[in-house]
C-alpha cells in the first residue's frame, strides 16, 4: 500500500469493501482471513500475486510478471556486434561459460575467416563484426570465467573439407584458422575446453549457458533467454551429456587438429 501510495480507505474503494474490514485485515494480531474475491481484488490493485499476500511464496511478482521476467527474446545480429551478448557474458563473470555455437565461434576465428564469412552481408560493418569477436576473446583472456565449448564433429570435418557451409572458402585460410585454433588451445587451455561430440548421437541447438544465472536458445534472428533456476539448470545438463559423451575431449583437441589440417586441399 506504501509503494502504491494507497491509503487504508483507497484500497477499500477500489476492492470493493467497507474500510473497517481492511483494517481488521491489517490488525497485527487478526485472526480473520479474507475470501478468495477480498484477496483476488488485493493481488491486482496492489500489482502482487495472491499467493505472497498469504505467505505462500516469497516472490511478490504475479505469475505473468514472473514469466516475462524467467523468458524473453532479444534480436540478434547478422555478427556479434551486440553490447547485450557482451553484458551476458560480463554479468557472468566468475562464472563457468558453457557454448554449443551454430558454427565456429566468432571470437576463435581468424580476421581472414570473418572477412570471407561476413562482408558479403555486412560489407563495410565486417570490421566491427572483426573488431567484436577480438573484444570477446581479449575478455575472455582476462576474464576469471572458464570457457567449454561444444562442437559437432561434422561441422570441423566440413570445415576442413571446405564443403556445407564452408564451400568455396580458400585453403590457406583453412590451414590458418586451424592452426590458429591449436596457437589457442596451447595459450588458453584449460581456461578453454573444446570438445568435439558426435551430432548422431546427441543433437544440440545452439545455446549458450552463462553459469548459473541465464540460459540462451540461439534460434537464427533471435535469442531465447530464461533466467529461472529450472530451465537454466536443465540445459546446463545438457550440455554436461554433451561434454561426458564427446567422441574427443579437450586434452585430445590438438591432435584432431593435426588430422583435420592434413585433410585441406
Amino acid at each position: 500500500m506504501t509503494a502504491r501510495g494507497l491509503s487504508q480507505a483507497a484500497l477499500a474503494r477500489q476492492i470493493g469493501v467497507d474500510r473497517s474490514s481492511v483494517s481488521q485485515l491489517l490488525t497485527p494480531d487478526t485472526t480473520r482471513l479474507p475470501n478468495a474475491q477480498v484477496i483476488g481484488e488485493c493481488a491486482t490493485v496492489l500489482g502482487v500475486s495472491s499467493d505472497w499476500l498469504l505467505g505462500l511464496s516469497d516472490r511478490p511478482e504475479q505469475a505473468a510478471d514472473l514469466i516475462a521476467a524467467a523468458m524473453t527474446i532479444t534480436e540478434a545480429p547478422r555478427a556479434l556486434v551486440d553490447e547485450r551478448i557482451f553484458g551476458w557474458h560480463q554479468e557472468a563473470a566468475g562464472y563457468k561459460i558453457r557454448h554449443v555455437p551454430a558454427g565456429l565461434p566468432d571470437m576463435l576465428k581468424t580476421h581472414e575467416m570473418l572477412r570471407w564469412e561476413y562482408e558479403p552481408s555486412l560489407g563495410r560493418t565486417t570490421e566491427q563484426a572483426i573488431g567484436a569477436s577480438q573484444d570477446r576473446l581479449t575478455w575472455m583472456r582476462q576474464a576469471r570465467s572458464d570457457y567449454e565449448i561444444a562442437l559437432p564433429l561434422h561441422e570441423l570435418d566440413n570445415f576442413a573439407n571446405g564443403t556445407g557451409y564452408y564451400a568455396g572458402l580458400p585453403a590457406q585460410v583453412r590451414r590458418d584458422q586451424i592452426d590458429h585454433l591449436t596457437a589457442l588451445h596451447d595459450q588458453l587451455y584449460p581456461s578453454l575446453r573444446v570438445f568435439l561430440f558426435d551430432a548422431h548421437r546427441l543433437f544440440s541447438a545452439p545455446i549458450t549457458v552463462f553459469g548459473p544465472l541465464l540460459a540462451v536458445v540461439y534460434l537464427g534472428r533471435n535469442y531465447l533467454a530464461f533466467r529461472d533456476t529450472e530451465r537454466v539448470q536443465a540445459i546446463s545438463r545438457h550440455f554436461d551429456q554433451l561434454v561426458r559423451e564427446a567422441q574427443v575431449s579437450s586434452r585430445q583437441l590438438p591432435v584432431e587438429l593435426q588430422r583435420l589440417r592434413s585433410l585441406v586441399q
